[in-house]
């Protein structure tokens, strides 16, 4: 699932059914804290919770916030903080320190046209005011607001950033949020690999999609729960094209089938393309990608062969270091930098 977006999907659902209803944000961060900037924890009257705002080592006590925050209907704001040395005494056990900003949410419009907007693929930014709770989409809060040029300067460039962040002005403090479409994952040919590399991309927050064009292997049986479509990848891709928030691995070894995909993908912004295979059949299909006019630096964005190198053996560990450099790219280089923060 995709945590952001599906734990606020879950809070406006338990809203809808008259359930007073708490969110709690991660806001900041210092230090190995074990959750990142963005993460979420949605609380119901019941004390039901959805999701996290650290390794399980300060939720009690944001669950009591929670209970506070439904009955009176004040947002509250919760920092934890703790040395290295002290941590597993006062609850982090990875050191560092968090703030957690924890608010009433209610059946208004604006939670769930972000949502909704963020599942059709739009993207928007908010603006949540620490003292009060009021949180406006950005560019609405700039005109409607008296707020000093110091203030807005560092609004701007925040905001520039592309990313989520705690920003401290003049007129106060304020959460600075992205809301961005879940990642994709597409993979090309519905064979092994893809069966067990599925289930793991989707429990990391990828919306999965297996495309393939042969009835014999794009069988319903053989992914339970996993969109399958029986289709050429080119035409699948041409509907759906990919965005920053793809990746896109083709796996059927059949270059009728992964070389149009690959086209698709190096002809888009998707922030990951990867390709099954031995070095030697990679160097032929950078061969013909350069027939196709593709260049040195476009066929360097193909990883392949695909995912890490750990020494995988089978198609259950091939799909593990799939998964890791999935990762990895989505997080530490430079090409994702604009979404790395945005996936929790």
């Amino acid at each position: 699932m995709d945590d952001r977006n599906d734990i606020i999907a879950t809070a406006l659902d338990w809203a809808r059914r008259g359930k007073g209803v708490a969110l709690a944000t991660v806001v900041a961060t210092w230090g190995s804290a074990p959750r990142g900037i963005g993460a979420r924890l949605a609380i119901d009257e019941d004390g039901l919770f959805m999701g996290s705002v650290s390794g399980g080592c300060v939720e009690g006590e944001i669950l009591a916030a929670a209970e506070e925050v439904i009955a009176t209907g004040q947002p509250v704001l919760r920092s934890f903080g703790v040395s290295d040395e002290n941590a597993w005494t006062v609850g982090l056990p990875c050191g560092g320190s968090i703030s957690v900003f924890v608010e009433r949410i209610g059946r208004g419009p604006l939670l769930q046209n972000l949502s909704d907007d963020a599942r059709a693929g739009r993207d928007a930014v908010t603006l949540l005011a620490l003292d009060d709770g009021e949180r406006l989409p950005l560019d609405e809060a700039l005109r409607q607001k008296a707020w000093d040029a110091s203030t807005r300067a560092a609004l701007e460039a925040a905001a520039a950033l592309g990313r989520d962040a705690l920003v401290e002005t003049p007129a106060g403090s304020f959460f600075l949020e992205f809301w961005r479409p879940p990642l994709r994952l597409v993979l090309i040919g519905a064979v092994h690999i893809a069966q067990a590399l599925a289930p793991i991309a989707a429990m990391a927050g990828y919306q999965v999609a297996v495309v393939d064009p042969r009835n014999a292997f794009a069988d319903e049986r053989r992914f339970p729960g996993v969109e399958l479509v029986v289709d050429w990848p080119n035409e699948f891709l041409r509907r759906r094209p990919p965005d920053s928030r793809t990746a896109l691995v083709v796996l059927s070894h059949e270059p009728r089938i992964d070389d149009p995909a690959l086209a698709a993908a190096l002809n888009s912004p998707a922030f990951y393309i990867g390709a099954l295979g031995s070095r030697r059949s990679a160097e032929k299909r950078r061969e013909r990608l350069r027939a196709q006019g593709f260049t040195e630096s476009d066929l360097a964005r193909v990883h392949g062969p695909v995912g890490l190198a750990i020494g995988a053996a089978n198609p259950a560990e091939i799909a593990i270091s799939v998964a890791a450099e999935l990762t990895e790219a989505l997080r530490l280089r430079p090409s994702a930098v604009a979404i790395k923060d945005a996936a929790e």
